[in-house]
């Protein structure tokens, strides 16, 4: 794909995701997921003004990462396993995919022996779907209380996975729920976690996300095309 298609594309998801918003929230902003893509590939992405990326599996991303010219901020968001969080600790911008206590006490952890506090969402299952990652919906404020005054890590708000369906319908209740989950924990003002951060939406759904008040979205495939 030459630059000039992968600006236009990202021009396009832009101007869909503001007019979703349609003014009642801000357009969110446009994490590009670079899995399975080289640096080379990733680079244009600068040229159109993309400054985010998300990665997926920590051994993928410490291959890329002198590629990328320390052009991007990194986020981590795929299942992250305790024993390589020491390994990009230093490298990424925040960790979206905490889910349960002991994976947010590694983090704290390491990144107080860097010197550091790392910003991290928690994960929440929305559909309560066994296979994939995610604190289960009714648990979230009670664990966001556990691993809150944790001070290797600063909690920034929510993220989730949505289920892999065409029905519109149920995907918008999903999202509205997720919408009103991030509000009410917001208002309760938890010590050590700053709620401003809502990451849902991917490339079949960002229009959704965006129309609930997500305040980034994950795409991969709707900028680059899908593999294969």
């Amino acid at each position: 794909m030459t630059p000039e298609e992968l600006a236009r594309r990202v021009a396009r998801i832009r101007q869909e995701l503001a007019e979703a918003s349609d003014g009642r929230y801000p357009a969110p902003r446009l994490i590009a997921v670079t899995k399975t893509h080289s640096a080379e590939e990733i680079l244009p992405l600068a040229e159109a003004g993309v400054t985010e990326i998300g990665e997926n599996r920590v051994q993928e991303l410490l291959g890329k990462l002198p590629g990328l010219q320390d052009r991007f901020k990194v986020h981590l968001i795929g299942r992250l396993q305790r024993n390589k969080v020491k390994q990009i600790i230093g490298d990424v911008c925040m960790i979206q995919s905490v889910d349960s206590e002991p994976l947010a006490a590694e983090i704290h952890s390491r990144a107080v022996a860097a010197g550091r506090r790392m910003p991290v969402l928690v994960e929440v299952s929305p559909a309560g779907e066994e296979q994939k990652g995610g604190v289960p919906f009714e648990e979230t404020g009670a664990f966001l209380k556990r691993i809150a005054p944790l001070e290797g890590i600063e909690v920034r708000g929510l993220m989730a996975v949505m289920p892999l369906t065409d029905d519109e319908e149920y995907l918008d209740g999903l999202f509205a729920r997720m919408r009103g989950l991030f509000d009410r924990l917001r208002e309760k003002d938890l010590d050590g976690a700053v709620m401003e951060e809502l990451s849902m939406g991917m490339s079949g759904d960002y229009r959704l996300a965006a129309k609930h008040g997500a305040t980034m979205v994950r795409v991969g495939s709707a900028i680059f095309g899908p593999r294969g």
